[in-house]
């Protein structure tokens, strides 16, 4: 974010305190309910000034109801929290409430002036295709003369001003204070990522969503939700949560697609490349150079390649004509669509050799990038695949991710990718029980990935095709919490310059 935005930002009047409640059912409140609020933190370190309410939560790596003496010291006037402490301090208001997690995401909205309500904010959620989909939705509408806000893994952007992203789906106070800034920019629209880890944690309550996507649903994250059936329920609350006059629309080729549904209010719509659908869709051609499909039997050039970008092409296709938009200056205005930052992204030499560089880091997301490479080649290209796993999160996935490389590559190169707090040999090791016996033979473990990126680069025959996986926009590597600059693509260019 430019500094200029940041020193222009539009900062919410100071509220009643007992009209930040008005939504709210509290336990209790304790001392004078008529005082203005004119500052909101759930953490005690930005409490910096008098008349602010902080919100005490239970994290998972601290509780702030430990820091509730911070807060007022440093000039918190008015608190939440579940547990009403022991000792009640002088001219200090408490409200307690069963979950303030809950509370946060309320009173952020209520602090904000309800923001959600004063834009059209579609929700995209799934393991896969959530980035590209909010990313192109928020192209599109941009391009169709629509204000647009986006909140996604990447960037979060207001209109063409980005501001850096942190999380995949922001705390609830800075999502308020995003959308509000969305709203006061003129924005209509906003695309957004949610997370199954946002939902679970509550970051979202309180927002008001016209729409939401269901894209598909696959292993992952399982460090944080412990199993599959509790990530897939993590996924139904967010549609569990929408009113009855928005709209979902699901991806029925996923075996999960309409159980993930079945509970919502809101009127359900669908899209598929199988089946019939709402939306219906068709590849004709694939290739390096793009797509050619049929949308419910329209014919349009797309510059992504796959058929999981097909997948993501097509519910963006539904989502802007539920949201009234031509079909005519839809079909037009997504055949000039550019892949999002890191995803799929081709890049040719000299020898006809192709580079792709993708996110990928699912087993699900790998497979199918390597098997559109399989798709779009014939099977005749050799390919190379570069992947690693990232450190302190779901380890089952090592060696699945490892097998499924090998599955559709000649030859791989396991390396390292974002280690984080553990030692990367104990991940490589991790993903090599994975490998094959049969295939050990065409797989090398590099572990400083420069060098697994160089080596692969020089193994690459004429005509063969190089994936490297798993960091796609990201430019650092994160070792021991420190973050070194690296960049997949920089590093391909730099090879191909040399």
């Amino acid at each position: 974010m430019t500094n200029e935005f940041i020193n222009h930002r539009l900062q919410p009047t100071g509220k009643k305190l007992k009209n930040l409640f008005a939504k709210l059912k509290p336990i209790q409140i304790i001392g004078n309910e008529d005082i203005t609020i004119s500052n909101m933190q759930f953490d005690s370190r930005k409490v910096v000034e008098k008349n602010t309410l902080y919100v005490a939560q239970k994290g998972t790596q601290a509780d702030g109801h430990q820091f509730i003496n911070q807060a007022i010291a440093n000039g918190a006037t008015a608190i939440v929290c579940e547990v009403i402490p022991e000792i009640i301090a002088e001219n200090c208001t408490y409200i307690q409430v069963q979950n303030s997690a809950v509370a946060l995401g309320e009173l952020a909205a209520a602090f904000y002036d309800f923001p959600s309500q004063n834009i059209t904010l579609v929700g995209i959620t799934g393991t896969n295709g959530k980035t590209t989909t909010a990313t192109l939705l928020q192209s599109l509408f941009m391009s169709l003369g629509y204000p647009t806000g986006l909140i996604s893994t990447i960037v979060n952007k207001i209109n063409h001003i980005e501001i850096p992203s942190t999380h995949t789906t922001p705390d609830a106070l800075s999502l308020n204070q995003l959308l509000n800034d969305m709203v006061h920019a003129g924005c209509q629209f906003c695309f957004m990522e949610v997370s199954s880890h946002a939902i679970v944690q509550q970051r979202i309550a309180g927002l008001h969503f016209s729409g939401g996507i269901f894209s598909n649903i696959t292993h992952d994250h399982l460090d944080f939700h412990k199993t599959f059936m509790n990530y897939i329920k993590a996924k139904q609350q967010f549609f569990e949560m929408l009113p009855k006059n928005a709209f979902v629309l699901t991806n029925i080729d996923d075996k999960n697609g309409k159980v993930m549904v079945q509970s919502a209010k809101a009127k359900i719509y669908t899209y598929s490349l199988r089946t019939g659908a709402d939306f219906k869709g068709k590849i004709t051609d694939n290739s390096f150079e793009g797509l050619t499909c049929e949308f419910n039997g329209n014919e349009v050039y797309l510059k992504l390649c796959g058929k999981f970008n097909a997948y993501n092409l097509l519910a963006i296709y539904g989502t802007a004509l539920l949201l009234g938009m031509k079909e005519d200056e839809v079909l037009l205005a997504m055949s000039k669509l550019e892949s999002a930052n890191g995803r799929f992204q081709v890049i040719r030499d000299g020898k006809n050799r192709t580079f792709i560089v993708d996110y990928a880091h699912t087993p699900d997301a790998l497979k199918n990038v390597l098997s559109t490479i399989k798709d779009i080649t014939q099977n005749s290209a050799e390919v190379i695949t570069v992947v690693g796993c990232g450190g302190d999160r779901d380890a089952l996935k090592r060696p699945v991710m490892a097998e499924v490389a090998c599955n559709f590559s000649n030859k791989v190169i396991l390396t390292s990718d974002n280690p984080r707090t553990e030692d990367p040999n104990k991940i490589l090791s991790d993903m090599e029980t994975g490998v094959p016996v049969a295939y050990k033979q065409n797989v090398l473990i590099i572990e400083n990935r420069r060098e697994a990126i160089k080596t692969a680069f020089h193994l690459l025959p004429e005509n063969g095709v190089l994936l490297i996986a798993g960091k796609g926009h990201e430019t650092y590597q994160e070792i021991n919490g420190i973050k070194h600059h690296f960049d997949d693509r920089e590093e391909i260019e730099l090879k191909i310059e040399n």
